[in-house]
């Protein structure tokens, strides 16, 4: 769980730390190499105009510029200064900061919260004082931030400079000072323009929340990238992602974690399958967020965001190749990139741009063509710029040397200037390391079109652009709904469980709670024969682990014996556990079994789990997450997007199944966990799906909830 979140940064005090007028260098130094040298040498080479003060107790001078003694020494109202001293001296050298009314820090030093207890306290000492002065604090254990507008790098990493073209700007937040940096010139090499690269290091006082929040307000910038290894504020991330998403400005951000390990929980089979990270996706999603994989999808997919922008779902493919187009097949299918068919019926203006022996078909094999007939790509593009079922168009080349590029490169763009496409154009080589002239590529670019070195590439960033394009913004009503929660909290059985769930709608088999085996017999005379017997007790989560689950009793005989077997077993099983009972409940007709869950993280929120179910649930993990106020035709397609979705609908001759009446127990779930931040998990499993109209029953429930406060 994060720490508690600080106070937003006013927008003012980190204007002030991003565009200073004024800077001082605590840690000066004239030694090549050294953090104070460069940092100065980037200044002069960006042309910094400000003022610059430095600070070393041991010089009179470095170069022509007079050094100063001490931080005591600088004049009032220095906007930023950068700390590029050892650790031991940054906390005295914040207070002193603070006394002189400096508006922000840059903290290099590592060793703070990342070293130890006594590192942690000093960070937390930093943050009060800053706060205190209404001084802000980047770092520490960062790299500094580059302000590529304005031309301020107060950064000691040496950085390309960024492109001055019309393209939209990239302001890049990371935890990571590293990954910025690579990212960073990734980027510049793509010749994409940078606004900002803010590495925001430990996040003693400024957290990653805060810049964003920036960046979303900045003028200079119109699309965001984040590297994170944990927000320390989910919450607001989602909704700042949300008001980045409304401002147009898309955030692609890369979340190191995939592999961890999901959190593990006792109680419920929700706890154990939804773990930290795939919370994040979800959550992080739902709000706009569009996540990378790794570093390299993240520069494509900010490629795309620049130079293409919203990517509606729909691509054609023009290859050259009969082989190439049947590789192109497999990938789209394996990664979901929608092709829609194009035939001589449905694509006219194709078939009449194309030679006759050309078929018509996506992907488009152009054969070797257009190297004798280069009007081909024009009258190509034409058509396809018409066909309003296309959100992209992605043109596959075989390079080969630079004598057959010339001989592609230079129509295809003589093509766009021409055409002036309104659908996005994006041009893949086939042949990685194909020699070209740099000028083709630099010219697409130039154009606002992408060039990717490999088609797996292309496809795979496109395909994730339409995807978070496609998603469905609808969200169901979140009226508030209730339950009576017990004031201890901590695992509620199934029988309590169940009475807190059912007035919400969601459907139990009779049941009747029993003490005494005469009671069981009164309660299946109730609920009628054949029963289950379960066993109760907070303290047994996962009852038929423990013998604490007989089926099929069907005369009061075979329920006594039952019930002394139940109790042999779990003794055996938990010795000294006391039962609340035996819940005897009617049996249930078969069906299918699914698993309907929900875990509330402390951190990100409510999300909920549904998948294929049953005591296989955590084997086979044929499951989805998914927000908690999803509209019912979202929470339908999600099941049908399961692995074995199809047997929802009918499979080989077996009904259609109530999907419609298991999508109104999760929405209800939804609901609960949305209004009542008390309960940590809730498990249905199974709930058993009839055919369609006939409903849905869960048969087993479980509640882990906190304590009232």
């Amino acid at each position: 769980m994060s720490e508690p979140a600080a106070a937003p940064i006013p927008a003012a005090s980190i204007d002030r730390l991003l565009r200073p007028k004024s800077v001082a260098i605590v840690g000066a130094s004239p030694t090549p190499g050294a953090l104070g040298n460069q940092l100065l040498a980037n200044l002069d080479a960006a042309g910094f105009a400000g003022d610059i003060h430095l600070i070393n107790p041991k010089r009179d001078t470095i170069g022509a510029r007079p050094c100063l003694k001490s931080i005591d020494d600088l004049p009032d109202g220095v906007d930023v200064a950068v700390l590029a001293i050892p650790r031991v001296a940054v906390l005295a050298s914040v207070k002193a900061l603070a006394a002189r009314g400096v508006g922000g820090a840059i903290i290099f030093s590592a060793g703070f919260a990342e070293g130890g207890e006594e590192g942690l306290a000093e960070q937390r000492e930093i943050a009060r004082v800053a706060s205190d002065a209404g001084m802000v604090v980047l770092g520490p254990n960062c790299l500094g931030m580059i302000n590529f507008v304005s031309d301020v790098e107060l950064t000691f990493v040496g950085m390309p400079k960024s492109p001055k073209n019309d393209a939209r700007r990239i302001g890049i937040v990371s935890q990571s000072g590293a990954m910025a940096a690579v990212i960073a010139v990734t980027l510049i090499g793509k010749e994409l323009p940078l606004s900002f690269y803010i590495s925001t290091g430990n996040e003693a006082q400024s957290q990653t929340e805060d810049y964003l929040e920036y960046l979303i307000g900045d003028a200079d910038t119109q699309v965001i990238c984040v590297v994170a290894e944990q927000l320390r504020q989910p919450r607001r991330f989602q909704q700042l992602a949300r008001q980045a998403k409304a401002a147009g400005k898309p955030i692609v951000m890369l979340h190191p974690g995939r592999s961890a390990a999901a959190r593990e929980s006792a109680a419920t089979h929700t706890g154990a399958m939804a773990g930290d990270n795939k919370v994040m996706q979800v959550l992080a999603e739902r709000a706009g967020v569009i996540l990378a994989h790794d570093l390299e999808e993240a520069g494509d997919l900010l490629d795309l965001a620049v130079r293409c922008g919203p990517l509606k779902p729909g691509s054609a493919i023009l290859g050259e190749s009969g082989a190439f187009k049947a590789l192109a097949l497999d990938t789209a299918e394996e990664i979901g990139l929608v092709l829609p068919p194009l035939t001589e019926e449905n694509s006219p203006l194709l078939r009449a741009a194309m030679p006759d022996f050309v078929a018509v078909s996506n992907p488009v094999d152009l054969t070797a063509q257009a190297l004798v007939d280069p009007d081909l790509y024009r009258r190509t593009f034409d058509a396809l710029l018409k066909d309003e079922r296309l959100g992209a168009i992605i043109i596959c080349l075989i390079q080969t040397d630079e004598a057959t590029a010339i001989r592609k490169f230079p129509h295809i763009s003589d093509a766009i200037d021409t055409l002036h496409p309104a659908t996005p154009v994006i041009v893949t080589g086939l042949d990685d390391g194909a020699v070209i002239d740099p000028k083709h590529i630099a010219r697409l670019r130039a154009q606002g079109v992408p060039y990717f070195p490999t088609s797996d590439r292309a496809f795979r960033a496109v395909a994730r652009m339409q995807a978070a394009a496609a998603r469905d913004d609808r969200a169901a009503d979140l009226a508030p709904v209730s339950v009576d929660l017990p004031a201890a909290g901590g695992v509620i059985p199934e029988h309590r469980a169940k009475a807190l769930l059912a007035p919400l709608g969601i459907p139990f088999p009779k049941s009747q709670l029993a003490t005494t085996v005469e009671e069981a017999k009164a309660a299946a005379a109730a609920v009628g024969y054949p029963v289950v017997l379960k066993a109760q007790s907070p303290d047994l989560s996962h009852k038929s682990d423990a013998g604490g689950v007989i089926v099929g009793p069907k005369t009061d005989a075979e329920l006594a014996a039952a019930w002394d077997k139940m109790h042999r077993d779990v003794a055996h099983h938990v010795p000294g556990l006391v039962l609340d009972g035996i819940l005897i409940e009617a049996m249930g007709e078969r069906g299918l079994e699914l698993i309907v869950g929900a875990r509330n993280d402390a951190d990100w929120g409510p999300v909920i789990l549904v998948g294929f179910g049953g005591v296989t649930a955590e084997i086979l993990k044929d499951v989805a997450l998914l927000p908690p106020d999803l509209t019912p035709d979202a929470i339908v397609a999600a099941l049908r997007g399961l692995k074995q979705g199809v047997l929802l609908d009918g499979w080989r001759g077996s009904p259609a199944l109530d999907v419609d009446a298991v999508a109104e127990v999760i929405g209800q779930v939804g609901r609960l966990l949305a209004a009542e931040p008390a309960i940590r998990e809730i498990d249905l499993n199974p709930v058993v799906v009839y055919p369609k109209g006939r409903g849905c029953v869960a048969l087993d429930a479980l509640i882990l909830a906190d304590p009232k406060a």
